[in-house]
């Protein structure tokens, strides 16, 4: 009976080959989860820079869209129109700190108007601090030569308080309208 306890007793234990087999299938394990999470975890800075970028850029876009062809008096008509467009050179965006952006629109040939084209091409170059080198980007646009925006919508409602204004005051019904010289808040 002798030799049965002693193949128990010699039973009771992990060999250190079984050990080393088990350490190495959990290391191998480890890394490969270790080198997921840290690629994961790139892939997701990745995925915010890019998204920054496509924010700036619409950032950029909505301000050139008010800034790039100012609105100039005409002498003779005494009426505002929109003048050539301004080569903007190293602007900060606004909201983004160590961003800035330079512009040069350049109208199409083939567009005669007399007052000059309409449709332009647009260069843009961002430029940005990323791990303490100075980077820098180039795109380009189509845009046409208008009113910006804000002031057509300056005007529009001007006008409409103008009118407004305009009619309380032709009608004495609403003194209070009419001496106020303002039309309804919306």
């Amino acid at each position: 009976m002798a030799p049965r306890s002693s193949r128990l007793r010699a039973r009771r234990g992990f060999t250190i080959l079984e050990v080393l087999v088990a350490m190495s299938i959990l290391l191998v394990g480890m890394s490969a989860i270790l080198g997921l999470l840290s690629f994961g975890a790139a892939m997701t800075r990745t995925a915010a820079l890019k998204s920054a970028g496509a924010i700036s850029v619409e950032a950029i876009a909505a301000d050139l869209e008010e800034s790039l062809f100012p609105l100039v008096l005409d002498p003779a008509t005494r009426q505002w129109t929109v003048g050539e467009p301004v080569a903007i050179e190293r602007r900060e965006l606004a909201n983004y700190p160590g961003v800035t952006y330079s512009a040069r629109a350049i109208g199409d040939p083939s567009d005669k108007r007399p007052g000059g084209p309409l449709r332009y091409r647009v260069e843009i170059e961002v430029e940005w601090t990323a791990g303490g080198r100075v980077r820098s980007k180039t795109f380009q646009t189509l845009m046409l030569r208008q009113v910006p925006f804000g002031e057509r919508l300056r005007r529009m409602l001007v006008e409409k308080q103008n009118q407004e204004s305009g009619a309380a005051s032709a009608t004495p019904a609403n003194p209070t309208k009419a001496a106020s010289g303002g039309g309804s808040q919306r």
